[in-house]
C-alpha cells in the first residue's frame, strides 16, 4: 500500500456536510474539578452508536460505488467500526459482515450481532491479515476500513472542525491511537485550522506500538497485552499509516491501565460521563500534564463498555 497523505481541509468540510444527518455535533464539555490543564471533554461517546466511527463509516457509504452496495457492507473490526457498519447498513436496508478478532469483548459483539449484521470469528493474527490486506475472503461489498481509508480519516475530521468552532483558543488536542485513523484525522484537520496547535496521541502501556516505533524512528512490533481497554493498543502500525502518524502528531503519551481506570471513574464521577477504556486514554494522557497545562481537548471516542467491567472500576477495582 502507498503511505496515506494528510486529508485535505475542503474534504472534510464535504464530509460534514454529508453527515449532518448521520453523526451528532456532540458537546464539549469542561472537566469538572482540579485539573494540571484547563481539560475539555469532547464527547463522541455520545453518537449513535456509542462511538466516533460513525463519522468515518457514514462518509465511506456515502462515496461508495453504488453498485458495489449491492454486496453490502463489511469491515474488520474488535467492536466500535463493525457497530457503526452494521447501524448504517440496517439504515440503508443492506446486508452487512464484520470480521472479528477471537478475544473481542461480548459487550462490544453483541450489539452488532442485534442490529443484523453476520460476525465472522477469526484468530487475532488473521483479523490484523485483513488490516493488512484491507479485506476478508468471508466478506462481501464494500470493505471499509477501520483506520487507513482517506475518506474514513475525512469523516473522522469533522471532529476538530466542531472543536474549533466550540472553543477557538485550544493549545493541544489529545486523541485516542488505535490505527491512526482518529488520530491523523482529528490532527491533520486542527492543524489545517490552527497550525500552533499541538495533537498528542494517547496510548496505553499494555500496547504502544505508536510510542516505540516513535522512538525507533521506524514502525516496529511490540508485545500485547490484553486489557479492559480494548479499543486501542496493537501490535503495531500498518506501513501505510506511519509516515502520516510521524508528521502529523506530535507525539505519543503512554498511561498505564490504572490510570485509565482513574481517568474513567473520574469522567463518572465529576461529568457523569460513561466512557470506554480507549476514549478515557486520553484524559488519563490529558492529566498526566505532558500536554501542556493551557486549553486542553481530550477526545473521548467512546462509551460502549460491559458494566460489569464499569462497575468493577466504579468500586475501585481493576478489571
Amino acid at each position: 500500500m502507498e503511505p496515506l497523505e494528510p486529508v485535505r481541509l475542503d474534504d472534510v468540510r464535504a464530509a460534514a456536510a454529508r453527515l449532518a444527518d448521520v453523526a451528532l455535533l456532540t458537546p464539549l464539555l469542561r472537566l469538572e474539578g482540579e485539573a494540571p490543564a484547563e481539560i475539555y471533554l469532547k464527547l463522541e461517546n455520545l453518537q449513535p452508536t456509542g462511538s466516533f466511527k460513525v463519522r468515518g463509516a457514514g462518509n465511506a457509504l456515502a462515496m461508495a460505488n453504488p453498485d458495489l452496495l449491492a454486496g453490502g457492507l463489511a469491515t474488520a473490526s474488535a467492536g466500535n467500526m463493525g457497530r457503526a457498519v452494521a447501524w448504517l447498513a440496517k439504515g440503508r436496508g443492506l446486508p452487512a459482515s464484520v470480521v472479528v478478532p477471537d478475544d473481542a469483548p461480548a459487550a462490544k459483539l453483541e450489539p452488532i450481532a442485534g442490529l443484523g449484521a453476520r460476525i465472522v470469528r477469526v484468530t487475532w493474527d488473521e483479523w490484523w491479515q485483513a488490516l493488512v490486506d484491507h479485506g476478508h475472503p468471508a466478506l462481501a461489498g464494500v470493505f471499509v476500513h477501520p483506520f487507513a481509508d482517506p475518506v474514513v480519516m475525512a469523516g473522522n475530521g469533522t471532529i476538530s472542525l466542531e472543536i474549533v468552532e466550540q472553543l477557538p483558543d485550544i493549545d493541544a488536542v489529545v486523541v485516542p491511537f488505535g490505527g491512526g485513523g482518529l488520530s491523523c484525522g482529528v490532527a491533520a484537520t486542527v492543524k489545517a485550522l490552527r497550525p500552533d496547535v499541538r495533537v498528542f496521541a494517547a496510548e496505553v502501556a499494555t500496547a504502544a506500538p505508536l510510542a516505540a516505533s516513535l522512538e525507533a524512528g521506524h514502525p516496529v512490533t511490540v508485545d500485547r497485552i490484553p486489557s479492559f481497554v480494548d479499543g486501542i493498543g496493537g501490535r503495531g502500525m500498518l506501513p501505510e499509516m506511519w509516515p502520516l502518524a510521524s508528521s502529523v502528531l506530535d507525539g505519543s503519551i503512554v498511561v498505564s491501565v490504572e490510570e485509565v481506570a482513574d481517568a474513567l471513574r473520574l469522567l463518572a464521577t465529576r461529568n457523569r460521563v460513561i466512557a470506554e477504556g480507549a476514549g478515557a486514554a486520553a484524559l488519563a494522557a490529558a492529566l498526566t500534564g505532558r500536554a501542556g497545562n493551557g486549553r486542553v481537548v481530550a477526545v473521548i471516542s467512546g462509551g460502549n463498555m460491559d458494566l460489569n467491567v464499569v462497575s468493577t472500576i466504579l468500586h475501585g477495582g481493576l478489571p
